[in-house]
């Protein structure tokens, strides 16, 4: 029995999971016998008072300010479990990519192809939206303004409306974030193409509070590591097939990509 009554989860990742979110939430809850309130972020991870004030008690997000969060205050979370993906692609490994969209009736065939285009983007601190990107044109050493416009949409689903109305040329979308809005939206495949494949990036993962304690991590761990029937269901629906063990120590590659491009502005 823990001796927490009530366990505050945020989300910060894109909305299109929030159900795989709820599934897990209520699965903790089930077993652990305490109540588990699942939240969406109100904030960037790396703003929000609830988080820099440790009163968040587990959090979905993003690797990319998980490690950037993790350097300005050390020892908060630890990683918990990052979800492995059905589909062959990731290669059973809690992995995703970056896929580059484009409208799938423009004369866009690939990535060079996106010199002079519009380019919109989630947020600035998004590894597969921005991070990546930027990351690719500094590798292949083209020039800052290979972009001929740069949009911020808010959002990976505002991202690829605007790549289908036409208001951008392309976008870079997280892989499984993408997969699953073609799932929810089917008619969406007629209109985008896939150009480029950016990655692979270590999966977003659960982390959680160490101020919990190593009995109550580990109870966790072990829970989702041995999902139940009901968690499961859920899972498939997702294209989830298992959680896996990861590391803080896995997103550091994101911080070095991030350093890398932090000389660089497209916008």
């Amino acid at each position: 029995m823990t001796r927490y009554k009530k366990l505050l989860i945020t989300s910060y990742l894109a909305p299109n999971w929030f159900g795989l979110y709820q599934a897990i939430a209520a699965y903790l809850s089930r077993v652990l016998k305490v109540e588990v309130q699942l939240q969406p972020g109100e904030y960037d991870p790396l703003e929000d008072p609830l988080l820099l004030q440790d009163k968040i008690d587990l959090a979905f997000i993003c690797g990319l300010p998980l490690i950037r969060y993790s350097q300005i205050v050390s020892n908060q979370f630890q990683t918990l479990v990052a979800p492995v993906m059905q589909s062959s692609r990731y290669s059973n490994s809690p992995i995703y990519y970056a896929d580059v969209v484009v409208n799938a009736n423009s004369n866009i065939k690939k990535f060079t192809d996106l010199a002079g285009k519009t380019f919109c983007y989630n947020d600035l601190g998004s590894n597969s939206g921005y991070n990546l990107l930027c990351y690719r044109l500094i590798q292949e050493r083209y020039p800052e303004s290979f972009f001929g416009k740069i949009l911020q949409s808010g959002s990976h689903q505002h991202s690829i409306s605007w790549v289908v109305e036409g208001l951008a040329d392309c976008a870079s979308i997280d892989s499984v974030v993408l997969e699953q809005e073609l799932k929810d939206f089917p008619e969406l495949l007629q209109h985008l193409r896939v150009v480029e494949v950016l990655g692979p990036s270590p999966m977003p993962p659960l982390v959680v509070a160490q101020r919990l304690g190593i009995f109550l991590i580990q109870q966790m761990q072990l829970a989702l590591l041995q999902p139940d029937a009901e968690l499961q269901r859920v899972m498939e629906q997702f294209g989830v097939k298992r959680f896996a063990i990861v590391d803080l120590k896995d997103y550091r590659i994101l911080n070095q990509i991030y350093s890398a491009r932090s000389c660089v502005s497209l916008s």
